[in-house]
């Protein structure tokens, strides 16, 4: 119910309006997120990377790789990987590009659909997506990360999440509003990108929280779903493993 709830609300932005928001956004996506959430945009990145585990030579797929953070973070601690990324936004993954390649690292890059993944039945080791859940029919998406997956391997997820206590959620929100206004003031965002103000708002209020995410990865089919969540629930860590 709350995946067709999401599509019926949202569907329009995500197939209008999210493309020409990212490639705005794409020259100063880390910056941005650096400012909103105070300097503690690393420290984000740190806690996702502390429940990744690894292997030398494995296969990986950063699903809506964006800038490539996840990617080189993950060839940085495990050299030997085989990193894809995939994400709809060209602007994004250019950026990511650049920024794997002056470190000296191979990221092999996907433009296309998330919901329909081009790659053939467990193919990899271990697949990650990161903040971008929220625009995407993610129950959808579960369910070909999973198609994907090798059995035994496990799925990562990480987002900003609903918290479950309603006071915390509305300080969120607030908080929330005024960053989105304070980034697109001060990185002089592009129409598309500040028309969608209150879309990210609304996107986060009909999400999951951390319970229900877990929840949702469970019906999909993953076993071993644990989780673990910085900040009051706003942000949560979820690891699913395919039986």
């Amino acid at each position: 119910m709350r995946e067709q709830a999401r599509e019926q609300q949202f569907s329009l932005v995500w197939k209008r309006d999210l493309n020409d928001v990212f490639a705005d956004v794409a020259p100063y996506y880390d910056r941005a997120n650096y400012v909103a959430s105070l300097g503690m945009w690393n420290r984000f990145l740190n806690s996702f990377m502390s429940v990744i585990e690894l292997h030398p030579g494995q296969r990986v797929l950063d699903v809506c790789a964006g800038t490539n953070a996840i990617g080189i973070a993950l060839l940085k601690r495990e050299p030997t990987l085989e990193v894809h990324a995939m994400d709809r936004s060209a602007a994004m993954q250019d950026v990511g590009q650049q920024r794997a390649k002056a470190r000296g690292l191979r990221i092999r890059s996907v433009i296309g659909d998330v919901h329909e993944l081009p790659f053939p039945d467990n193919h990899f080791d271990v697949v990650t997506i990161q903040y971008a859940s929220r625009h995407l029919r993610i129950k959808r998406v579960s369910e070909e990360v999973l198609r994907v997956l090798k059995p035994g391997g496990s799925f990562y997820h990480g987002d900003m999440l609903r918290p479950g206590n309603p006071v915390v959620e509305k300080l969120y929100y607030a908080y929330l509003r005024f960053c989105l206004a304070m980034t697109g003031f001060l990185f002089r965002s592009s129409p598309a990108a500040l028309n969608c103000k209150k879309y990210f708002i609304d996107a986060l209020q009909m999400f999951y929280s951390v319970e229900e995410l877990s929840d949702m990865l469970r019906e999909v089919g993953y076993r071993d779903v644990t989780a673990k969540t910085v900040f009051a629930g706003m942000i949560g860590f979820h690891r699913a493993i395919k039986p």
